[in-house]
Order: C-alpha cells, then structure tokens, then sequence
C-alpha cells in the first residue's frame, strides 16, 4: 500500500519566467502591479511589489492568487456565480481570502493543479489579462 503521493510544483525558473511576464504585461497596461505566485497548497512562494503599485494590492494579490488554486477557477468567474444562486451568493463572501473579481488565475501544467498567480493594482480587468498574459506564457 503507498501511502504517499508526489505533488508537483513549478520550478524556481518557471515561477521567474511568471513574474518577467507580469511585469512585462503590467508595462503593456502602464500601470504597477503587486504580483502574487502560490503553490498547490496556496503557500506563498513569489511576491513581487513594482514601485507606485497601490498599498492595497499587496493583500488583494495574494488573496485573488489563494482564491484561484482554492477553487481551480479564475476569480473573475466568481461574480456569475454569486449572482446566479443565492446560498453561493450569501455563503462565499464569507470565506476568508476569497476574492470575486477578476486578477487571479489557476496555473495548470499538462492537466495539472499547480498554483496560482494574483494580480492587483489596477482595474479588474486590466489585472485580468495580465495574469492571463503572465500564465500564458508557460504554454
């Protein structure tokens, strides 16, 4: 009987590559970014806070990166299913860390669960694309 599993992890150059690409996509949108990378067990394992990055982002990264590898979903989804069932919708808020609006994304590598990356600083859905930019770039 095993009685252990491995769990994969991004390597220190793969987590590297997702931060140049953060700042890459964040210099394409001109704005500064917090940006937040956590493991598979939503442990922080990369945080970056460009210069002028607004304070609040520092914990709104983090958080929009632990909602993403909680769930496995983007944090932008959130907002349609809190508007479309009620328990979701009074039940969800609650949760401490969880983050509905759009900057955290699951990373997944060949099918699998690996991390998360946040992203805040600007509005919603410029931290969309460039977490969606920054996770892209491992394909």
């Amino acid at each position: 009987m095993n009685r252990t599993v491995q769990q994969l992890a991004l390597s220190d150059d793969a987590l590297d590559e997702i931060v140049a690409a953060a700042r890459s996509a964040a210099l394409a949108e001109g704005i500064p970014v917090s940006i937040a990378l956590v493991d598979a067990a939503g442990n922080l394992v990369r945080f970056v806070r460009q210069h002028g990055a607004i304070l609040v982002s520092v914990g709104l990264a983090q958080d929009k990166a632990h909602t993403a590898i909680s769930f496995g979903i983007a944090t932008h989804l959130w907002g349609d299913f809190i508007e479309s069932d009620p328990q979701i919708r009074y039940g969800i808020p609650h949760i401490p860390r969880h983050i509905a609006i759009g900057g955290g994304v699951p990373i997944r590598v060949d099918g699998h669960l690996v991390g998360g990356l946040g992203i805040s600083g600007g509005h919603y859905e410029q931290d969309r694309r460039i977490a969606e930019a920054a996770v892209a770039h491992l394909a």
